[in-house]
């Protein structure tokens, strides 16, 4: 039979370890402090109604300072008049100038060659050549039956006064009795066919008279009438030369030499490099706030000159507005057009304002509500906005000096009321 060894075993007296009660005792002390510290915290993570990372998140500190409204971009120089110039009749087009040559008001830049045109002034010109020689033909007819109207008129006149002293004798006479009374009527009835003569002889010169003019008269107007198209012709014809409207530089030129085009074809443009102005496009939230007259800046070739807003579109296109700035004063000559110049436009300036860096969350809420952190958890907050500039926004009410709101990536949120921020 083989025995355990059950009779060898002795109970052996183990001391207590003093050193690792203590740590054991300073190990559960940590835990509590570590749980008094952080229950607060953990509650309200358990509160939360969500969790975000904060690296998707934008944060910044509500400031109290002064405010700034301007509105800053990027313009280009254009010139106030740069008109182009069109072919006011078809034809082949010989250039007189190149791209980038100064002219001056007046200069011929380019010739349009159209033999129709200058054909159709000669024919005209010939039409009216033509009118004004009936015209004075007309004249000289009318002095002419005219003067054959008054013979005529004179003549009748002076047989009725010889009728009158042909019956006057007549009747002298026969009072004597030395003529019958037959002759005293036959010469009462010659009185009588002189004055009837004379009444037709003095009214066919007013009325002959009358037509005449009125004859006189249509020849005329035909005449003046002609040589008003002449007049339009000929400047057509003249209008073949292409003259520049400013002194200025040569554009674009459009076609190229000796290029047949039809009517009101692009032939080239020209720039008045002494008006010059900077053309930019603003952000249509701010262009509500634009006035024509406002001050701002044009920086550019290391200078900074003074200009005043010139013209604001009224077209929103991308959801930006076009204006124009000219320059206060003398323009620059070292600019060119469509050289690239920065513009700022101061529209506000004010001390002790609350403001926060511009964000998303302006969009986002539209302005009515922003996410205060505290703690690691953004509480939702109505809060009422003011005026906004390129990189801020006025706090109106809801918010105070030194609270740190998200500013960006609230479209995360929700509209949750509460949301848990981890790292």
């Amino acid at each position: 039979m083989i025995r355990d060894t059950s009779a060898q075993d002795r109970l052996v007296e183990v001391k207590p370890n003093r050193k690792r009660r203590l740590l054991w005792i300073g190990g559960g002390v940590a835990v509590l402090v570590l749980i008094a510290l952080f229950a607060p915290r953990i509650g309200r993570l358990f509160s939360a109604d969500a969790s975000v990372s904060g690296s998707r998140l934008a944060f910044a500190t509500v400031q109290r300072g002064p405010f700034v409204r301007d509105i800053a971009a990027e313009g280009k120089v254009v010139a106030a008049v740069s008109p182009t110039l069109y072919a006011t009749y078809g034809g082949a087009v010989t250039l007189k100038v190149h791209a980038g040559d100064a002219v001056k008001k007046g200069q011929v830049l380019a010739a349009i060659d159209s033999p129709e045109l200058a054909n159709k002034l000669a024919q005209e010109q010939s039409a009216a050549d033509a009118m004004q020689v009936d015209y004075l033909r007309a004249q000289i007819d009318a002095r002419k039956k005219r003067g054959e109207l008054q013979k005529a008129y004179d003549n009748a006149q002076i047989d009725q006064q010889g009728a009158e002293r042909d019956l006057a004798r007549y009747e002298k006479a026969f009072g004597l009795g030395a003529v019958p009374s037959m002759n005293v009527d036959k010469a009462k009835d010659e009185l009588q066919k002189a004055k009837i003569t004379m009444s037709h002889a003095k009214a066919d010169l007013g009325t002959d008279s009358n037509s005449l003019e009125f004859d006189i008269q249509s020849k005329k107007l035909a005449h003046e009438r002609q040589l008003l198209l002449v007049k339009d012709l000929q400047r057509q014809v003249d209008d073949l030369n292409v003259k520049s409207p400013v002194d200025g530089q040569v554009g674009q030129l459009f076609i190229a030499e000796r290029a047949t085009v039809a009517k009101d074809a692009q032939l080239l443009s020209v720039i008045d490099l002494s008006a010059l102005e900077v053309e930019m496009k603003v952000p249509e939230s701010f262009a509500r706030d634009l006035g024509i007259g406002m001050g701002g800046e044009i920086t550019g070739n290391g200078n900074t000159w003074k200009g005043l807003v010139s013209a604001i579109s009224p077209e929103v296109v991308n959801g930006e507005v076009a204006a124009r700035l000219r320059f206060d004063g003398e323009t620059p000559k070292q600019l060119r057009q469509n050289q690239r110049l920065s513009v700022r436009i101061l529209l506000d300036k004010r001390d002790n304002v609350l403001t926060v860096q511009r964000g998303s969350f302006v969009d986002e809420s539209g302005g009515s509500y922003a996410y205060v952190v505290r703690d690691g958890i953004a509480e939702k907050h109505p809060i009422r906005v003011g005026a906004s500039s390129i990189d801020k926004v006025e706090i109106l009410d809801g918010l105070k000096e030194g609270d740190n709101i998200v500013i960006s990536g609230t479209d995360s949120f929700k509209g949750a009321a509460r949301i848990a921020i981890s790292n």
